[in-house]
């Protein structure tokens, strides 16, 4: 299996974790966004779509980080542990929930936090961040429930983007930061740090970006997504 990443890429991390986490053996393929690889003639004859993660195992391409996880739970389910991605239809609802409520709340506002650094799009960050605090962590050890699951990991991977940028998410909120400790322990502070030093170097931003700034063409995109 071969595994197209950029960890500075959240979905990417979130896919690195967990395959890594699993021992689910893989070839790390990197990707480099900053370069614009994924934009090249080699990229784009494996994945049409030009984004990361890309999945290939055997003849078998997927694309889109959660469809990624929730394939490689359900393939490796017979000796995963079940809270990865519950067999229980509620508690595997509860994971699929959070897996749909983040792509347009935390990932939309903590990826513009972490290009633009504004302070309106702080504001909806701590919005957003309070819903990840009360809602879906509330009184829980984990997102859904007392163990470890999909969610957590792609929830600690997006929120370590605006933490790489200079943002405290975690002030005024202790429960939301012991889970992010709790999450760490359990994947392992040696293979947490590996997934988030591309992020966490020259201040969560690659030198060569700050230096050269963003190419034009992603400038673009990110206007017509988020702007």
């Amino acid at each position: 299996m071969e595994l197209y990443l950029d960890l500075r890429s959240q979905p990417c991390r979130s896919v690195f974790m967990f395959a890594k986490l699993n021992a689910i053996p893989f070839d790390f393929k990197l990707v480099d966004l900053a370069k614009g690889e994924q934009y090249g003639e080699e990229f784009g004859k494996i994945s049409p779509v030009r984004k990361v993660p890309v999945m290939k195992d055997g003849d078998f391409v997927l694309t889109e980080s959660v469809a990624i996880l929730q394939y490689l739970a359900e393939k490796h389910a017979s000796r995963l542990p079940d809270h990865w991605y519950p067999a229980d239809l509620r508690q595997r609802a509860r994971v699929n929930e959070y897996l749909s409520w983040q792509q347009m709340n935390l990932r939309a506002h903590g990826s513009k936090v972490f290009l633009l650094k504004v302070g309106l799009d702080s504001y909806e960050l701590s919005q957003t961040v309070d819903v990840l605090d009360k809602y879906f962590l509330g009184e829980k050890l984990f997102l859904c429930g007392a163990s470890i699951s999909l969610a957590d990991l792609v929830a600690v991977a997006e929120i370590m983007q605006p933490v790489s940028s200079g943002v405290d998410v975690f002030s005024g909120r202790p429960k939301l930061s012991a889970w992010c400790e709790r999450v760490k322990k359990e994947v392992g502070v040696a293979l947490f740090d590996e997934a988030n030093a591309a992020i966490m170097t020259s201040g969560g931003v690659p030198q060569s970006l700050r230096e050269a700034g963003l190419p034009q063409i992603f400038k673009d995109k990110f206007k017509k997504t988020f702007l």
